[in-house]
């Protein structure tokens, strides 16, 4: 009861006793104590009353700062109030802790209909109380001791010692006399921060946060009576006040000239302790301006896109708030920062420069995949193998097929459309139509374009047979055939189809004594024939390897071309010798013919020998077969055999089975004696004829030359050596050339060697990378293909196999539809599945590579499309294929062929960019697949769905 004591001694008299003087310094000091407690800021905000009053100065709130002494404060989810420092609260009544909650409620609701009113009232009462502060300091403090010394009394509770009191008044008697000199600083530094308000409305939205929470915690003891009236009275105080306000700006306007130096002083000190000293570049107010207004600016853009996100897909609506309510948190974290760690945290949200995303797009793409910021180390989370970004440095060094194909280039300048000029339209919700073609069921959209073909001049070329893709490419989806099936598991698939996936007859009824194709029931048999092998593929495959041993299936031989393919099953059968076939054969009156090859599981595409090049690289397949393949290689000086030698190996082997081999027919001897010409024109050596007693038919294998001396003792130049600006790489819609390519004679150049043996090929960069060219990913290139293999067998083993609930049993016909190196292809190496890679045109042309480690591919651009069956894919793997690609064209068509070419039950996985990731979405649901998986980290977002067996009616 002591402090009781101490108050009903403070008026009895006016006397000058010593314990009468002792008395009141104590209660002066308690008092500027409890005020000293109250207070969470040194300025003093311009709505303080008389009962409000600062007492510490800047160097004490610096001690205070500085002292090794933790601070503790009773709220730790206050958000941070200043834009300098805090100061300890002290222990704060509840009421007043509950009091200043109730005022942030109430000003938020004032910032919401105008920041700029509040700030122009607290300009008015700043200057007000300028005129009556510094003279009536002291009194104040007088005034204010009877209920802070009630309300401190409170607080201590007795508990400290009377040593400890006098301590205590011996410092405070020293606060007490510096008061009046300090309170002329506290309220010029209040000026100050009002002042900066007059900045651009822009910076006032940055600095809002931090103005108003300063003023709400500095008035809290002022307008507690107020706050309980509600926020619909203090607007009408306000209205009263505006013009008050107004009145008083041109004087704080000249105030702030005067006090401009100390301002800015005060700010250099106070930035400094906020600021790493290694970091810290520039010390005035305008750089801590720009971090918060680039930050508020990242919130905007946040919000925006966010919304955005909920619109697609409304049940992304619900994690919203939590994601809003987050977001608040981060950004009073961000706050706390010194300018150092807020640097390093923007450079971490930062990826290649190719993406062109800041922090504000990897929130917005978490939340549109309904991701979070954590780690995951589930079977399922994205590995974190290391691996960066493709490296735009590195495609300096790196041509693409539009790079090579200068036709191509201006073709597509004249003829591509579909640029997605409303990429922010929602498409979530789309109604799909039916295709409504003639081809029904098989509808390829760029083979069967009837109006295209309508156009032609002449189809001596069999120009009717190649691509013509429409200008608008279709969004509409093709139906599956009446009582279609899943498809039969490979290896038994090779043997048997059911006959409703793929319902035509007409082939069996032509080829069904060869032993192509028979029906039997509700399937279709493949007894493993073929017009020059009509007892089983698996003899002349050994017929052919005893013909020339030096051919060696599976081991120096590993990648074969198999021209005019049939049902495939010359390639079908190369996987007992771990051949890898591409299969190819036009879309003519073979009926269906590459749609049995691709539902019995064995790789085909739709293609001619026409006029245009085939979609390859030069000199990368180890043998060409042909077997009664129908192509007149003779005619027109040899123009598509020529093709072939583009395409082939040196070194490598072309098999020709057919009639002008072994049989003596006069169209037949002449066509051998036209072919034995070319072929010595050509510098290829007949290694060896030969006829097989059980099939009786013969073969004739040829060898293309290793280097250009025959090419040099030529007599004539006939056919023609290729000029030196053309480029045999060039394959993208390129026309024949009726010339030869000299063969490489630098020993590290693709082509001068034959690749080592399979499979140690698979894993072995080529010899012809160096390390003086940079990789895709900004590594020098061996390394990088290293580091590439490492990555997707990381992934392979780490996430598909297991966290995606792919059935890979089920699975048999995959394509990499976004190939780099087909690490992809090789990590899935020991599963029954075959991959076809596919490299974009627009991207670096690494096809080479990939056929040289022994697998194979294709060009091809996605913004068309591919020539394939519907219903032919089990699995599509897109790796960051979808945000390059709508850089060029819409999406929606590119999911539509998609859902073309994958089977019902079928696969597709996706890697892309988050917000990406949520677009890919949207289309697959308004396609009624089921989306099993979107997971995202770090950007980056990987989603698995399956496609449903849902047509529009």
């Amino acid at each position: 009861m002591a402090f009781g004591r101490m108050r009903n001694n403070k008026r009895p008299s006016s006397s000058n006793s010593y314990v009468s003087t002792i008395t009141t310094v104590v209660f002066i000091a308690l008092c500027v104590l409890g005020v000293w407690m109250l207070t969470s800021d040194n300025a003093i905000s311009p709505n303080a009353t008389t009962r409000t009053s600062t007492t510490t100065t800047p160097n004490e709130s610096h001690d205070v700062i500085k002292s090794d002494d933790p601070v503790t404060f009773n709220k730790p989810n206050d958000r941070a109030t200043s834009g300098t420092f805090e100061d300890n609260p002290g222990d704060l009544p509840d009421d007043a802790l509950k009091n200043d909650e109730s005022q942030k409620s109430q000003e938020d609701q004032k910032r919401a209909v105008g920041g700029s009113y509040q700030q122009n009232l607290e300009r008015k009462d700043s200057v007000q109380e300028n005129e009556h502060k510094i003279d009536d300091a002291g009194s104040k403090a007088k005034e204010i001791t009877e209920p802070l010394v009630d309300e401190n009394a409170q607080s201590l509770g007795g508990k400290e010692s009377a040593e400890e009191h006098e301590k205590q008044n011996e410092h405070q008697i020293q606060v007490s006399e510096e008061s009046t000199l300090t309170e002329k600083q506290n309220i010029q530094q209040s000026i100050s921060l009002d002042q900066d308000t007059n900045k651009p409305k822009q910076q006032d939205q940055v600095e809002g946060r931090n103005n108003s929470d300063q003023s709400q915690q500095n008035a809290s003891s002022q307008t507690n009576e107020n706050q309980q009236q509600g926020s619909e009275e203090q607007e009408q105080q306000q209205d009263r006040e505006q013009q008050k306000a107004n009145n008083q700006q041109q004087a704080l306007e000249e105030q702030q000239q005067e006090r401009e130096q100390p301002n800015a002083n005060n700010q250099q000190t106070l930035e400094e302790q906020q600021q790493d000293p290694e970091q810290q570049k520039d010390n005035n107010q305008q750089q801590t301006v720009e971090e918060q207004q680039q930050e508020q600016q990242q919130q905007d853009e946040k919000a925006i896109t966010f919304s955005d996100e909920t619109k697609k897909d409304p049940s992304k609506q619900d994690s919203s708030e939590d994601s809003n309510t987050k977001q608040d948190k981060d950004e009073n974290n961000q706050q706390d920062k010194p300018m150092a760690q807020q640097q390093e945290d923007e450079s971490a949200k930062q990826v290649d420069p190719e993406q062109e995303n800041d922090g504000s797009t990897q929130t917005n793409k978490q939340q549109a995949t309904g991701s979070t910021d954590q780690k995951s180390t589930e079977p399922h989370s994205l590995p974190n193998s290391g691996i960066p970004k493709e490296s735009n440095e590195s495609k300096k060094s790196w041509s693409t097929q539009l790079d090579h194909s200068h036709d191509e280039k201006q073709r597509r300048g004249e003829n591509v459309k579909g640029k997605d000029e409303e990429s922010g339209e929602s498409l979530y919700g789309y109604t799909w139509k039916l295709c409504n073609v003639t081809a029904g069921h098989d509808y390829i959209p760029c083979l069967d374009n009837e109006k295209a073909l309508k156009k032609l001049r002449t189809t001596k070329h069999f120009e009717h047979r190649e691509r013509h893709c429409p200008e608008d490419p279709p969004t509409c989806l093709v139906p599956a055939p009446e009582g279609y099936k899943k498809s039969v598991q490979w290896p038994q698939s090779r043997d048997r189809i059911w006959f409703h996936n793929v319902p035509h007859t007409e082939l069996a009824k032509v080829k069904g004594h060869q032993n192509w194709v028979k029906v039997a029931g509700e399937f279709l048999t493949f007894p493993g024939g073929g017009t020059q092998f009509i007892h089983g593929a698996l003899h002349y495959i050994d017929f052919l390897e005893k013909t020339i041993p030096g051919i060696k299936w599976g081991k120096h031989t590993r990648v074969v071309l198999d021209v005019g393919c049939g049902v495939a099953s010359f390639g079908g059968y190369l996987f007992d010798r771990d051949v890898l076939t591409m299969s190819f054969a036009p879309k003519d009156e073979h009926e269906a013919q590459v749609q049995f090859a691709l539902e019995r599981g064995i790789p085909a595409i739709s293609a001619v020998m026409g006029s245009q090049r085939l979609p390859f690289p030069s000199r990368v397949f180890d043998a060409v077969h042909c077997a009664r393949c129908r192509v007149p290689w003779h005619a027109e000086g040899g123009r598509l055999l020529l093709e072939l030698n583009r395409v082939l190996r040196p070194g490598g082997h072309f098999i020709w089975s057919a009639t002008p081999v072994y049989q003596k027919l006069q169209e037949d001897v002449e066509i051998w004696e036209a072919m034995t010409a070319l072929t010595a024109s050509m510098c290829w050596k007949l290694e060896k004829k030969q006829k097989d007693s059980i099939n009786k038919i013969g073969a004739a294998i040829f060898r293309k030359p290793t280097n250009n001396e025959c090419y040099d003792q030529r007599k004539e130049n006939k056919p023609p050596m290729c000029k030196n600006d053309d480029d045999s790489d060039a394959a993208w819609y390129v026309p024949l050339q009726a010339c030869m390519h000299r063969v490489p004679t630098d020993e590290a150049a693709r082509g001068s060697k034959w690749p080592i043996r399979w499979a140690k090929r698979l894993q072995t960069p080529p010899y012809w990378l160096n390390k003086s060219q940079m990789g895709i990913y900004g590594k020098p290139a061996p390394d990088d293909f290293e580091k590439d293999y490492e990555h997707w067998q990381n992934v392979v083993n780490k996430s598909y196999l297991n966290g995606l609930g792919i059935s890979w049993s089920n699975v048999r016909n995959v394509m990499d539809m976004r190939a780099v190196y087909g690490g992809f292809a090789a990590a899935l190496r020991d599963l029954k599945v075959w991959v076809l890679n596919v490299v974009n045109v627009n991207s670096p042309d690494t096809l080479p590579i990939i056929y040289e480690r022994g697998l194979f591919g294709i060009y091809h651009d996605w913004c068309e499309s591919f020539s394939t069956y519907p219903r032919t894919y089990d699995l599509l793997h897109a790796d960051h294929l979808f945000s390059k690609l709508k850089e060029r064209c819409k999406l929606m068509p590119v999911m539509a062929e998609i859902d073309r070419i994958v089977r019902p039950g079928g696969k597709l996985i996706v890697r892309d960019e988050s917000s990406t990731i949520g677009e890919v979405e949207n289309l697959l649901k308004s396609l009624h697949w089921e989306v099993h998986l979107t997971f995202s980290k770090d950007q980056e977002g990987i989603l698995s769905a399956t496609k449903s067996d849902w047509r529009p009616t």
